[in-house]
Order: C-alpha cells, then structure tokens, then sequence
C-alpha cells in the first residue's frame, strides 16, 4: 500500500509548516537587517546600475538581508551574465530562473523597480516554492525509504527549521537543489528512473556536487543486477542472459550517468568559449563602473582584449575548479591553519552529527555494509524489511553523505558543511528525528509496518514539538537546540555580512 496519497494529513502539514518557517524567516531577516549594523566585509559587491528609485530601496530596506555573500553573485549573474570570470563559481540554472521570472512574472513591476529590484523579488518567490517543495519531497522520500511514517513526518518538519535555514531563504541556489535533489531521489525510490535522471540533470546544472548524485543511479544499477543475479545463480542457469542483462544494466547506466554529467560539461564549454574563444577579443558594452571594479579588485573580464585567462591553455580547461583554486584557495588541508579555528568550530555539530550518524548505521548494520549492501537479506526475502534509520535502502543515502562530509571537511571550506549537507542529503534530518523518537516516548507511537497508531498531532506541529523542549532529554535538547540556535544565528549574522557562509 502507498505511504503517501493526496490525502495523507501528514503532507499538509509539512507543507503548512514549511510555508509558516518560511514566513517567520522574512520576517526576522528583516528585523535583523534592520536592528544589527552591517559588517565591512571583502565580500563581492557590485556598484548599483543605475541608480535605485524610492521603491527600489524600500525593496532593499525589507529584503537586503537576503542578497549578501554569494547571494550578489547570483543577482548580479541574473542581470548582467557571466561577466567577470569568478563568477563561473556559479552555475547558471538558477540566476536564469530568476531572470525568467523577474522579466516574466514580475514584469508588471517594471515601472516601478529596477531589474535588480525584480530579481531579489523573484529569489524570494521562487526559494520560498522550492523550500516547500523540497520539504514535500523530503517527507514522500523518507516515507519511501524508512518506511516510517512519523519518521519521515519529523525529518520533514527538521528540514523546515534546517540549521541552512538562513541560505535556503537567500538568493542562494540551496532550496533549488534540495528540491531537484530530494524529488530525484524520490523518483528513483518509486522506480521512475528517467525522470529521477531529468531531475539529477537539472541538479548538476544548480550545484556542482550534483554530479555526485550520478552515484545513486551507479549503485541502482549494481544491485538490481547483484539481486537478479543471486536469484537466478541456481542450477541451470546459464551464463548468456546474465551477460545480456550486464550489458544491459550497464549501458543504462553509462547513458543515465552521461545525462546528469551533461550541464555541468556544457557550461564548462560555454565559459571557455566566453574567456577563451576567438571571440574573446570583441568589446562588450561593459559600463564603466563595472570595468573599474574589476580594475581595483583584479577580476578578469569577459571582454579583456586579447588577453586569455591561464586556464585557457590547461590540457582539460575546466574553469570551475581553476576558479576554486585561485580565487578561493579550496584544495586539500588548504583550510587547516590556525587562523580557521573558529570556521571549524562553526562546522562542528553538522561534521559530529554526520560522523555519528555514519557509525550508528555502520554497528548497526555491519555486514550489510562489508557486502555493500549487494546481499539479499533474511527480512528481504520474506518481504518484511525493517523500518527507521537503520533500514538498508538508507546505506546508500549514509554513504552519499559521508562522502561529501569528508570532502568538504578535508578540502573545501569547512564553514560551508551546513548548508552543503543541509541541501544535498536528506541524512541529517533523518538521523536527527532518528534520535529524538528513540529517547522521547512522549513524541509518539508507531503502528504496525511504521503505520501510525495515532493521528498526527492538531494545530502546529512544529509548534507542539517545540513546545514540548523542555520535557525532552539533554539529548535531544542538544539537536533541537542546534537546528533552532543556527536558525535563528544564520539569520542575524548572514544578513549583516558576518562570517556565516
């Protein structure tokens, strides 16, 4: 029976919560805005073309708080394209949503406000959709793959106070990912495999790490092929189909894997022929305030006259990782220096819940994971899997995420692991609702086959769950603690060009 109908009140709910997290979120970046002075950050910050109007700064004034770090990149990659060359950190799919809505959607406005104006609008319109969707995928994902209701109930509700809760409301490319993500995923639980390959297509062309996600597809493949395999190894059996059905899987899987691959080749290809191409050389209409900024910071400029980036001659010119290299300095054990502390005290509780939810899933499940999860289990064959955290079809969602936690914390900035976590892998909500059902009795109880024996809770429930922290144990105080305490200081700092990205 299906775990999740147009009907299930569970769905509304996350999907109510969602939508009241992300108002509450509006609002308090506003009210941080507004209250904390802004920091004198080396942060890329673009002059303002041309000069904004009285809605325009009143648009500023109610949501500037949502256009700091990485967020002006994005902006200013939607109203002018990949001008200056570090802008090629950035991936197109969402700074082209944004375009597309604030000259399609919002173009009645035009009278009013500016272009940017309208972006800034349309990055609010749109990561508020996407983060309700992505906590609507969240919960049908985790009802899949858990096969508990409340679980998955609970890990949504986590998701709508996510710890990334500040990027995911900023015109950052978060709340897209999570959504294609976590709908990919999901479609891929339901066996829909070409349209989880279109939404981790779609994925790859938001984040970079969306090329990971060619690994589900990859192990998809390697145990349906081990399962059919051990089923059909009896006596008799001959070798042919099985050679068959390898060809078959595999070649799937090269064209499914090509797919989600395929954005992030092609912009690489775009970006070398706007830096490198012949047609390098030709002036742009480059205003001149935009060509003094990259003077002053030495940003290279599309329209550089006969000068090429020296990433240009690279046998494999791949300008994203040229750019990571030079102009943020990622690399491995590069951020391990004495400087950086604090930035890695700030990744602690994402980098300690990771790590302890690997080695929960690990003792608890030790020879599924030596065999890779490719064995048949007992419970398998008499169609009745377990449910919860430690189930086996979590093992490939624990090491996607053990992967990009130990990538991120060796070689990329390590400050950045709560919302990379917190936007790629539904692990962190599903360990956290894993701990607080295990020690808090007074949250619920479950059915049979991880039915819920009671209706889920009236009023809010996200409301009703934190109204109840003070019942909890120090345990569980400690992860909700985290969610709500990096809410609401993600909040206060980002919006004011403090360190939080």
């Amino acid at each position: 029976m299906e775990l999740v109908n147009r009907q299930d009140p569970y769905l509304r709910e996350v999907v109510r919560s969602a939508v009241c997290c992300r108002a509450l979120t509006l609002l308090l970046q506003a009210v941080f805005d507004l209250l904390i002075p802004d920091h004198a950050a080396d942060a890329f910050s673009p002059p303002r073309l041309p000069e904004p109007g009285a809605w325009d700064v009143l648009v500023e004034r109610l949501l500037g708080g949502l256009a700091r770090w990485d967020a002006e990149h994005f902006l200013f990659i939607a109203e002018r394209g990949y001008l200056y060359e570090h802008n090629c950190a950035f991936f197109p799919l969402y700074p082209l949503s944004l375009r597309a809505v604030a000259e399609g959607a919002l173009w009645p406005l035009q009278p009013l406000l500016r272009l940017r104006s309208r972006l800034l609008l349309s990055a609010v319109l749109l990561n508020s959709l996407f983060s309700v969707l992505a906590a609507a995928a969240l919960y049908e994902l985790g009802c899949g793959v858990l096969r508990c209701r409340r679980a998955a109930f609970l890990a949504a509700l986590l998701f709508c106070i996510s710890p990334a809760n500040v990027f995911m409301a900023a015109a950052y490319s978060e709340s897209m990912f999570a959504c294609l993500a976590f709908g990919a995923m999901w479609r891929l639980e339901k066996g829909q495999s070409w349209l989880s390959a279109l939404l981790f297509s779609l994925a790859s062309g938001v984040r970079a790490n969306g090329l990971v996600n060619a690994g589900f597809f990859l192990y998809s493949c390697a145990k349906c092929f081990a399962l059919r395999f051990q089923v059909g190894s009896g006596p008799g059996r001959t070798l042919s189909p099985l050679g068959r059905q390898l060809l078959s899987v595999a070649s799937s899987a090269v064209v499914t894997c090509a797919g989600i691959c395929l954005p992030f080749v092609l912009f690489q290809y775009y970006a070398y022929v706007r830096f490198c191409g012949p047609g390098t050389g030709l002036e742009l209409d480059v205003p001149k305030p935009l060509r003094q900024l990259a003077l002053d910071k030495g940003y290279h400029l599309a329209a550089t006259s006969g000068v090429k980036p020296t990433w240009c001659s690279q046998r494999f010119p791949v300008v994203y990782s040229y750019i990571q290299d030079v102009y943020w300095n990622v690399g491995f054990l590069r951020y391990f220096e004495l400087r950086q502390v604090p930035n890695f005290l700030l990744a602690l509780p994402v980098t300690f819940l990771g790590f302890w939810a690997a080695g929960t899933y690990v003792v608890a499940n030790p020879r599924h994971c030596l065999t890779l999860g490719l064995e048949r289990r007992k419970d398998e064959q008499e169609g009745k899997p377990r449910a919860g955290f430690c189930c086996p079809a979590v093992f490939v969602y624990v090491v996607h995420a053990t992967a990009l936690l130990l990538f991120g914390f060796f070689c990329m900035h390590v400050q950045v692991l709560t919302r990379f976590l917190g936007s790629s892998s539904p692990i962190l909500y599903w360990f956290s609702a894993h701990l607080l059902q295990e020690h808090e009795r007074w949250l619920w109880t479950e059915g049979a086959a991880g039915q819920s024996a009671v209706p889920p809770p009236r009023g809010s429930a996200l409301g009703a769950l934190l109204r109840s922290y003070p019942l909890a144990t120090p345990r569980s105080k400690c992860v909700l603690g985290y969610f709500l305490a990096y809410w609401l200081l993600g909040l206060a700092l980002h919006c004011n060009f403090l360190p939080w990205t």
